[in-house]
């Protein structure tokens, strides 16, 4: 039994659930926020989680192996490392740092430390996810060719009222950062690294700081192209996204928080491979999707099972695109990746920082 503590009572909430649909892998022992009451609210009243609104009490408590860190974005690589520091393992919600220091910070600190740190990227995990997977396994995609991303939702003046929302300081990027980047994970999940990236993105959609509009081209290391297209000024929410393989065509439904876990429609490109497609499709076990599955992984990690979890060098790779995308769209031209200690940006892309 993992013995975890969650930060946070925002996306906090939803992490709880992942949780509570594990109960012989994870007991919830505290629930950390300055507002106790909400975190009260959002436990239940359940009595078998006690309610702090200290972290040092968190990291004081030798009950705790795991620390699920969903705080603001610029508390999170300070929090991380001061878990770590502190013995225990991390769960750390997206973006997991401001700057590419900042993650090789938290690398530093896991390895002195002898912990692990787990970024979160809940999309990877549904049966459809699943099925693609395992057709790539089986040798039935062949060459990458294109992949189109669509990130279509509705963000408003409402959902800005909070205050770090919206701004540089608070949430330390907008579309590309907060709401692209898991499209932008799956991507990289499918297709393997970016090599190149041209971006263009602007303010067009509310009286914020950061930009809510995006338009990106991207060449990986295989050869694949792909196009990203991200609003926050959509009619309603939507995620869509599509792989097509020398095999066959892969292509989402368009649930926007969950595209995984939906149906996607898996296209061969001849007749005799629509029915080995078929055949694997049928033989896929869905498993647990979301918070859920995420969280599962996780604990096959940490107990030294096979694991699908998500790694902090695969957390490095999505803030190390972001760097790069911010780094086009302010110099005007393609980036190529990977990106070192030396390369712009690498201190940061906010204000201050790069």
């Amino acid at each position: 039994m993992i013995r975890a503590a969650i930060v946070g009572a925002g996306i906090g909430a939803e992490h709880l659930a992942g949780y509570r649909a594990l109960p012989a892998r994870f007991a919830v022992k505290t629930f950390c926020d300055l507002d106790t009451a909400r975190a009260r609210s959002v436990t239940g009243g359940d009595p078998g989680i006690a309610i702090t609104g200290s972290l040092d009490a968190v990291l004081e408590d030798p009950d705790i192996d795991l620390v699920d860190v969903c705080l603001p974005p610029l508390l999170h690589a300070d929090v991380t490392i001061k878990a770590l520091e502190a013995g225990k393992h991390v769960i750390c919600e997206k973006p997991i740092g401001r700057s590419l220091a900042e993650v090789d910070r938290m690398q530093t600190a896991a390895d002195a430390a002898g912990r692990q740190v787990f970024p979160v990227f809940q999309y990877r995990y549904g049966r459809a996810m699943a099925q693609l997977d395992a057709l790539i396994a089986a040798d039935l995609a062949g060459k990458a060719f294109v992949a189109s991303l669509e990130t279509h939702w509705s963000r408003d003046a409402a959902y800005y009222a909070v205050p770090w929302r919206g701004t540089w300081a608070g949430e330390s990027g907008g579309a590309l950062l907060g709401h692209a980047i898991h499209a932008h994970d799956l991507l990289c999940h499918v297709l393997g690294p970016v090599a190149e990236v041209t971006g263009f993105a602007d303010t067009r959609v509310n009286a914020i700081e950061t930009e809510d509009c995006a338009a990106i081209a991207y060449r990986m290391q295989s050869g694949a192209l792909a196009t990203s297209s991200v609003t926050l000024g959509a009619g309603d929410d939507t995620s869509r996204l599509r792989f097509c393989f020398e095999g066959f065509t892969a292509e989402s439904g368009t649930l926007p928080y969950a595209p995984a876990q939906g149906d996607w429609r898996f296209t061969a490109r001849t007749k005799d491979l629509q029915t080995k497609i078929d055949a694997v499709l049928a033989g896929v076990e869905a498993g647990h999707a979301g918070f859920a599955g995420y969280l599962d992984a996780v604990a096959d990690t940490l107990e030294g099972g096979p694991s699908k979890s998500v790694t902090l060098a695969q957390g490095r790779r999505s803030i190390e695109l972001v760097t790069a995308l911010y780094h086009s769209v302010r110099s005007g031209g393609p980036v190529e990746l990977p990106l070192g200690p030396r390369s712009a940006l690498y201190n940061g892309w906010t204000p201050g920082l790069g």
